[in-house]
């Protein structure tokens, strides 16, 4: 016998199309009911694609058809299209998206870039929030969110300690909240061991739902951690986005400060100010205090020269930092006092400075 309970199991075997997750847990199904063996299933969504609607009725369809004794299924679709949508984006100005979004109240948005991988740039964003949400409380101030739009390998929920999958209210998903941090990553939205195949029109639409549909609320600083590279995810959010900055993250030697340095050309091309520069294991530092710089020395300060820009200061190499990312612990969290957490914190400072005297926050 059908009941409700089983024709729901079947629902959440239909996936969102390009997400591994289904359209139950997403939140996408208003109605479910059976009369004289049909079912009739209401969907609620708001999307500019139409396809995709088609794509989930058919699927709906599919696996309902498949219970015993139904003789046909009817999908009602009630779809809304969103404010600012990738449909009409491209016709709109980055503030003109940013006024009809939910980034309408987020007052600053930075970029965290680099040219290359590996330069440990999510490391860099997580302890940043940690440490730019710390000054902004002690001095009365807002939030802090972190937008993980390395869509190929988003890191950011597991260095920010943050789990679960996004709940939606009003048409907007609300980002996942650790250490009074919203995150929002494409990792809360795929399978853990589900790997991210798209080319570049899904990764821009990506970018713009981030953007446009995801309750981001009143937030003081939102940081975007990007990808490395030059490439349509960069592309998509300077021109989805109406940022307020660029941090550009770096390590001492030639092989990742050459590549920095041609990276965050972009933004100038786009009139994105760069805030500064933050050289990333710096330096290793033994039980007696000496430094020994690993990678090489004076890479950051050569980018920042270059690009003419400010050093924001060098985080040395420590196995306590990424241990803590690894655990989803900051060290900004767990070791406030620490040489390391105290270089992130100066770094956060000098950005917070930055943005007071230019009235930003």
């Amino acid at each position: 016998m059908v009941n409700l309970e089983i024709i729901n199991q079947a629902l959440a075997s239909v996936k969102f199309p390009g997400f591994s997750r289904d359209i139950v847990s997403f939140g996408l199904v208003k109605d479910v009911s059976i009369t004289d063996h049909v079912i009739t299933v209401i969907i609620e969504i708001t999307t500019a694609d139409t396809a995709i609607p088609e794509k989930i009725a058919a699927e709906i369809k599919q696996q309902l058809g498949k219970l015993a004794g139904i003789q046909d299924v009817k999908v009602q679709m009630e779809i809304t299209r969103p404010q600012a949508s990738a449909a009409n984006g491209a016709n709109q100005s980055p503030q003109a998206l940013k006024n009809n979004s939910a980034l309408q109240k987020v007052k600053v948005a930075l970029a965290i870039a680099s040219g290359k991988g590996g330069v440990g740039k999510s490391t860099v964003t997580a302890n940043l929030a940690c440490a730019l949400s710390e000054i902004l409380r002690d001095q009365g101030k807002g939030r802090v969110g972190v937008m993980d739009c390395d869509i190929y390998g988003p890191s950011i929920p597991m260095m920010l300690g943050a789990a679960g999958q996004p709940e939606i209210e009003n048409d907007l998903i609300i980002p996942i909240r650790n250490f009074e941090i919203d995150c929002m990553s494409m990792g809360f939205l795929i399978d853990e061991d589900t790997p991210v195949v798209w080319r570049g029109p899904m990764i821009m639409k990506t970018i713009q739902q981030f953007a446009q549909n995801v309750n981001w609320g009143e937030l003081d600083i939102l940081l975007i951690d990007l990808p490395p590279g030059t490439g349509d995810a960069q592309l998509s959010l300077v021109q989805t986005i109406p940022l307020e900055g660029a941090v550009i993250v770096t390590t001492p030697q030639p092989a990742a400060y050459n590549v920095a340095r041609r990276g965050a050309r972009m933004f100038e091309k786009v009139n994105v100010p760069l805030r500064g520069v933050v050289e990333n294991m710096s330096y290793l530092t033994d039980k007696d205090g000496v430094h020994t710089p690993l990678f090489g020395e004076g890479g950051g300060q050569i980018t920042a020269d270059a690009l003419e820009t400010d050093l924001l200061g060098q985080i040395p190499l420590d196995s306590d930092i990424r241990e803590g990312c690894d655990r989803g612990l900051p060290i900004t969290i767990t070791a406030p006092e620490s040489p390391s957490s105290q270089a992130f914190k100066s770094i956060a400072l000098k950005i917070v400075q930055q943005l007071s005297n230019d009235s930003l926050i």
